[in-house]
């Protein structure tokens, strides 16, 4: 049986869902699609996140030829003949392009990479390569020199993944509108989170629940955690996860470790993931403990890392380090309070002009300006001089920002800050 998501694959550019930062009506990459002078590029990106079907629909529009190859199933023998017949259309009579799309590009090694360069160099084919992987570091530099064209390809938001699933059950062409299912829409929501904006695997995993569902049963909350095989409690409206994780954050800048411990193992058991966690350790390490313990950031960053590395069960001994660690360490928002209040200023009110002295400088006509002429290195005078460096009217007006505490680290730099100052 075709796979849900295969069948639900998009026929035409404008039904295409996602990657919105360079795809959109009226953006270059759509134009150049459309106008038919889209050359060669990479996508790079997660898995279910369009790469392959943007490449077909690309191939489609421009009215060419299409091959299509898996770099971890094939290699040069049957690139050589592709690479053969496509000289043949591009040089014959039919002066036909061929697309070749590879999929897993980076599983190539060098040598296997660096034979599509003379084609990529003739023109003979326009080439698509996709992958998992950095390409600045997976992919040849000369490929990379003649494509020319990175694309980034993000993981779809969960409502772009609801959206693919509604239109899923309800289309009565490629999908399951004619079975006439009923679903709670708890269980699509969970759905769409529990796939981590892999399109495929939450298509994918509604048609298997759809084709294996009892009769008469709706699709739920149970099945959609069966079907997971993670539990769905987390998303249950009594146990809403912006609480769970709120609830968190809370504990930990109140300091109280136990409480912290307790809400990670309810969002762990709830089946939240490690990015959904993570994101918020990673801010509440700014924003609630910042310059009183700065290597609170760097620590959570790296255990955050670490448990996206290892996957559970074992991402819980990560996080919970990184929950015991915020918890227990001093903790000042002078940070978040210094930032905002500069937006909240620039918001509200006009704001002067950048100083003279602190203007770029490095350009023919700049001294005659006046700019730069003021300005005073700090390294020339021991490290620190004292100048204005706020626009005018908030220099006169003696506006502060960062109010440092006395906490942790913190203190030693309001001290630093308060000596110069005397100076």
């Amino acid at each position: 049986m075709i796979p849900l998501s295969t069948r639900m694959r998009p026929e035409s550019l404008d039904d295409f869902v996602g990657q919105e930062h360079f795809f959109y009506q009226g953006s270059l990459f759509y134009n150049a699609i459309k106008r038919r002078t889209f050359g060669s590029a990479i996508f790079y990106g997660p898995s279910g996140t369009g790469k392959t079907t943007l490449a077909r629909l690309i191939a489609r529009e421009m009215d060419a030829d299409f091959r299509e190859l898996n770099a971890s199933t094939t290699g040069i023998k049957e690139l050589k003949e592709i690479l053969e017949r496509a000289k043949t259309k591009y040089f014959g009579l039919q002066k036909e392009n061929t697309y070749l799309y590879i999929d897993e590009f980076h599983r190539w090694n060098k040598l296997q990479q660096d034979s599509l360069l003379k084609a990529l160099e003739e023109g003979v084919i326009r080439f698509i390569g996709s992958t998992t992987e950095n390409p600045y570091f997976a992919i040849n530099n000369a490929i990379l020199s003649r494509v020319g064209f990175v694309y980034e390809f993000k993981r779809l938001p969960k409502d772009q993944v609801l959206q693919l699933l509604h239109s899923a059950l309800q289309d009565t062409e490629k999908g399951l509108g004619t079975w006439k299912l009923d679903w709670d829409e708890d269980a699509l929501q969970a759905l769409a989170d529990l796939s981590g904006g892999d399109a495929r695997i939450a298509l994918d995993t509604l048609g298997y629940v759809a084709d294996n569902l009892s009769e008469g049963r709706k699709i739920d909350l149970p099945l959609i955690g069966e079907a997971m095989q993670k539990q769905t409690r987390f998303y249950d409206r009594s146990e809403d996860k912006y609480n769970l994780l709120s609830a968190l954050q809370k504990s930990i800048r109140g300091s109280d470790p136990d409480a912290g411990i307790h809400y990670l193992a309810r969002l762990i058991e709830g089946g939240a993931d490690v990015q959904t966690i993570g994101r918020r350790l990673i801010v509440i390490a700014s924003e609630d403990v910042g310059l009183a313990y700065p290597q609170a950031v760097s620590i959570v960053v790296s255990c955050v890392q670490g448990a996206m590395m290892v996957g559970f069960p074992e991402a819980r001994i990560n996080l919970a380090e990184a929950v015991l660690l915020l918890s227990s360490c001093p903790k000042s928002n002078s940070i978040i309070v210094a930032i905002d209040s500069a937006i909240s200023d620039l918001n509200r009110r006009n704001i002067d002009d950048v100083p003279l002295a602190l203007k770029d400088s490095h350009y023919s006509g700049a001294e005659t300006r006046g700019i730069g002429i003021e300005y005073k290195y700090p390294h020339a005078y021991g490290g620190y001089v004292e100048q204005q460096y706020l626009p005018d009217n908030l220099y006169k007006e003696g506006v502060k920002y960062f109010k440092p505490t006395e906490n942790g680290k913190e203190g030693a730099f309001k001290r630093f800050l308060e000596s110069l100052r005397k100076k």
